[in-house]
């Protein structure tokens, strides 16, 4: 029973080594188990092999890139392991420099690249440093590199983040608005005393 179902799909096989040719449309698949192979015929190459058409036979072989799930050819990945980015056949733990991620499909694009992060702006809200609690912090980085494909995009060259601002109040507005205020009060008391001035005149005559 082992012997047969060790020999599914062969056209040739060994009760030691299993499959050694595989039927058309088939692939052969090694496995190898310590010293020991095994040969098993299957309808597609399992992850991390690439599948190999030959006039003799179809062969199931290893991709040789680091981290590939599934690769075109021996040493060109088409879809990199969880938690890698493909780029040009290649996979990569992080994107290398002179190309952007684009986390969607996890791949690298050809990118420009950029110098170092800028020291934070001053805190603004409506363009000015003062009058709210809270603002916005911005801080920039210029590009070294051009893109090579205008198409393609860039990686971030700014960056804000929510500030609370040194002074709450601006300096000055408060004088200014006390000023308004007497100003405002001298007003009323003018008006205030000549409508006084105007009654006691009709009074009299």
């Amino acid at each position: 029973m082992d012997s047969l179902q060790n020999c599914r799909g062969c056209m040739d096989c060994s009760p030691d080594n299993g499959c050694l040719t595989c039927q058309h449309r088939l692939f052969l698949l090694i496995k190898r188990e310590g010293i020991r192979q095994h040969g098993e015929c299957v309808h597609a190459c399992p992850v991390g092999h690439y599948s190999l058409r030959g006039q003799d036979s179809n062969r199931c072989l290893k991709c040789k890139t680091a981290d590939c799930e599934s690769c075109f050819s021996r040493e060109f990945c088409i879809k990199c392991k969880f938690g890698h980015y493909l780029l040009k056949g290649k996979c990569y733990h992080t994107c290398p420099t002179g190309s952007a991620p684009r986390a969607k499909l996890m791949e690298c694009v050809d990118g420009c690249e950029v110098g170092p992060w800028g020291t934070w702006g001053p805190c603004l809200k409506n363009q000015q440093m003062c009058g709210f609690k809270w603002g916005f912090e911005t801080r920039t980085r210029h590009v070294l590199t051009p893109s090579p494909k205008d198409s393609e995009p860039c990686v971030a060259l700014s960056v804000s983040q929510r500030c609370r601002m040194k002074e709450r109040h601006c300096p000055g507005v408060k004088r200014e608005k006390r000023k308004m205020n007497k100003n405002r009060e001298n007003k009323r008391k003018k008006k205030v005393a000549l409508e006084a001035g105007s009654d006691e005149g009709g009074f009299s005559s």
